[in-house]
């Protein structure tokens, strides 16, 4: 039998924007794909069987919430966390920097790693760029991420170089673990390096040139979507993505507003992930081709059809407006399942949209339409909303 693989090839442009094929141990996934955020080894209030159905190729996992709880070596021993959340298709696994960024004075930066307090039971760990790479073996997911340093927005130039620096070193690092080990990279897995650099130009040049150095199987743009306006995030992504092998995956992190997954596209990404449709949807703010909208409000208390009627979801083929309303109003759970559904199949399904503009050449066109019917959230709600999940990031 063959060794499992990991390969990229990229098959149509349009522009910039780029469709491919992504091939992994656990199946072939085609990009430009938006994978739906399976934090704790679920995709919160869904099986993994409706996280299929709705069109999802790949979910993420986090090495760190899995880490305190159950235990990497748990996850391990019943059989990998393919098998541990019953998934069998590819996985993608962020290695915790993140979180560590997140939790504010429960962490302390050194040069060795990032020492935190569990939020869980207040107990005392220590991330290295070494347990970082180790426990993503040791979990078996298709990508494992390298381990770096986020930094907060509006940090000065001399914070973001010195953790822009430090993520350079990490990722040399989590590099050469990964290529010593026996397991990880001999069986199929891809490491994906990360840019940092804050909205800093020259740093994010100097951090892009510096990563893809390093020939890892993708790269990624981290420390955007935390803080900085829609402007800078996408001038800051376009000028990443154009420093980047063009044979290899590129993944934007922590991005899934329907507006940035197209604008993200436009400029060269292939690969997103975002908790918002999933954390908006338990707030009963659902996606429509309009933009989103408060399914709480007294207009939908009588709507007799679906929220969308060119939406082909499990919610909107059987459900009417008014049922879902009455359910969040209720407080009954199966009104976040039913709004969860409804607002992965809208990302999954125009990702799928916009693949196909890309293959028929005619992207720019379908990017054009798309925008001028959508209406983003308001931009001071939205960093306003940002900001609190922020706050509260960890559990």
């Amino acid at each position: 039998m063959a060794a499992p693989t990991f390969n990229f090839q990229l098959q149509h442009t349009e522009g910039t924007a780029r469709a491919g094929e992504l091939e992994t141990p656990h199946g072939k996934a085609l990009t430009p794909f938006f994978m739906p955020v399976a934090t704790q080894a679920t995709v919160k209030g869904l099986t993994p069987e409706e996280v299929r159905d709705v069109g999802a190729q790949v979910v993420l996992s986090n090495a760190y919430h899995l880490y305190l709880r159950p235990g990497v070596e748990t996850v391990s021993n019943l059989g990998g966390l393919h098998k541990f959340m019953g998934w069998g298709g590819p996985i993608l696994t962020d290695s915790g920097g993140f979180q560590a960024f997140s939790m504010g004075p429960l962490r302390k930066v050194t040069d060795d790693g990032i020492r935190f307090r569990s939020h869980i039971d207040g107990s005392e760990h220590n991330f290295t760029p070494d347990l970082a790479t180790a426990n993503q073996e040791s979990l078996g997911p298709d990508i494992a991420m390298c381990f770096d340093q986020c930094i907060a927005y509006g940090a000065t130039e001399k914070e973001v170089r010195q953790a822009m620096e430090r993520t350079h070193r990490w990722a040399q690092e989590c590099f050469d673990r990964h290529q010593a080990s026996p397991t990880g990279a001999a069986d199929g897995q891809a490491l994906f390096g990360i840019v940092q650099g804050g909205t800093f130009p020259e740093l994010r040049d100097e951090s892009a040139r510096a990563i893809s150095a390093i020939p890892f199987h993708g790269y990624a743009v981290g420390g955007l979507a935390v803080g900085e306006n829609k402007e800078d995030m996408y001038r800051f992504t376009g000028q990443v993505a154009e420093l980047l092998p063009q044979d290899k995956p590129r993944y934007l992190m922590g991005v899934g507003s329907p507006e940035d997954l197209v604008e993200g596209v436009a400029r060269g990404i292939d690969m997103f992930d975002c908790a918002l449709p999933t954390r908006v949807a338990r707030n009963g703010s659902l996606f429509t081709p309009e933009g989103r909208v408060d399914l709480t409000k007294a207009r939908y208390a009588e709507q007799q059809g679906p929220l969308d009627e060119t939406c082909d979801c499990y919610t909107c083929r059987n459900y009417s407006a008014a049922y879902l309303r009455h359910l969040f109003r209720a407080k009954e759970l199966l009104g976040l399942r039913l709004a969860s559904i409804h607002n992965l199949r809208f990302v999954l399904a125009l990702m799928e949209r916009i693949r196909v503009s890309i293959v028929k050449g005619r992207f720019d066109s379908f990017r054009r339409e798309f925008l001028d019917v959508y209406k983003p959230a308001d931009e001071v709600a939205r960093q306003q909303q940002k900001e609190q999940w922020l706050q509260t990031r960890g559990g």
